[in-house]
């Protein structure tokens, strides 16, 4: 059951800016979250998904600068916080599953320790009592023998174990808001289905706003209430998850749904799109999909097409949706 609005983003702007020049990353994207909803960010890699994500959790590194927009969250505009009250937001009431759990893992410190130093610092816990709090979370995940894995280190664990932990940690204090960055990458089938089953029951239980960033389109059907297409650093696309899958509008959410191998169909070949992902330093005039675009005119290479409402809650950007 979806509740209250949660994250609001609006004209978010993140640009890098290099020796060749500035990219444009995330070049004016919006989109709300409600509480309980799952938002599913889709797109190929490079589209500005992962910066999309850094952008709202305020971890955005040099060359990389947020130069405009608002991220709305609970009413408060992230963008206007110093990095003291940032802190205090990250881990506790926004969290992020990070795309590899073994990087995102200190080797030095145990499991117990890493979830651990996060209830102290948010809830304020001694050190007996995180401990217990994180055997709680590791069974929570669906970890067992939780008391002894409290005690291992990250290099002791499997890829599903060490995301399972991730997640534990991401929830531990209950955040309003969980960002998943490719939370299933590298993880077999069977850790993968546990893996969603788990966000998605934690989600409806807990009324936790999820974004699943992601470019499995299988996940997004499985999981999403909302989805979000991004090329080239904006928004192509947004619709409800079942409208997306049965009336897409935007040539190029077309081109990702026709590249799926079906089950009813036997083939050689999958469809695939033509061309490549531009170059950010060397964008196309006009609508920016134009060269890969079999509907593409003369107007499409010199004009902007902007995110228009259409039927219901349907948005696209192109002029011949």
């Amino acid at each position: 059951m979806m509740g209250a609005e949660l994250l609001q983003v609006n004209n978010l702007q993140t640009h890098f800016h290099t020796e060749d020049g500035t990219v444009p990353s995330v070049n004016g994207v919006s989109f709300t979250v409600n509480s309980g909803e799952t938002l599913a960010i889709v797109g190929e890699s490079g589209c500005g998904k992962s910066v999309t994500s850094l952008s709202i959790m305020g971890l955005v590194a040099e060359p990389g600068k947020i130069v405009g927009g608002e991220i709305l969250f609970e009413g408060q505009d992230l963008l206007k916080l110093n990095k003291r009250e940032m802190r205090k937001l990250r881990g506790n009431k926004i969290s992020m599953i990070f795309q590899e759990p073994m990087t995102s893992l200190n080797p030095i410190f145990t499991i117990g320790n890493q979830i651990g130093e996060v209830l102290r610092l948010h809830e304020g816990l001694n050190k007996q009592q995180a401990r217990e709090r994180s055997i709680e979370m590791l069974k929570l995940v669906g970890i067992p023998r939780a008391e002894k894995v409290v005690e291992n280190y990250p290099h002791q664990l499997s890829g599903g174990m060490r995301q399972r932990v991730m997640i534990a940690m991401a929830l531990a204090c209950n955040p309003r808001l969980l960002i998943a960055d490719e939370p299933t990458t590298a993880l077999d089938v069977t850790i993968q289905a546990q893996i969603l089953e788990l966000m998605n029951k934690l989600s409806k239980e807990r009324e936790t706003g999820v974004i699943l960033i992601t470019h499995d389109l299988g996940v997004v059907a499985e999981m999403a209430d909302r989805v979000v297409v991004m090329y080239a650093g904006q928004v192509v696309e947004e619709a409800g998850v079942y409208e997306l899958f049965s009336s897409p509008k935007h040539p190029y959410t077309k081109g990702l749904l026709q590249s799926l191998p079906k089950l009813d169909e036997q083939r050689e070949e999958l469809d695939s799109i033509e061309g490549t992902v531009p170059n950010p330093l060397d964008m196309p005039t006009g609508c920016a999909f134009h060269p890969r675009c079999p509907l593409a005119d003369s107007r499409c290479m010199t004009a902007k097409p902007a995110l228009e409402q259409r039927d219901n809650d349907h948005k696209v950007r192109c002029f011949h949706a």
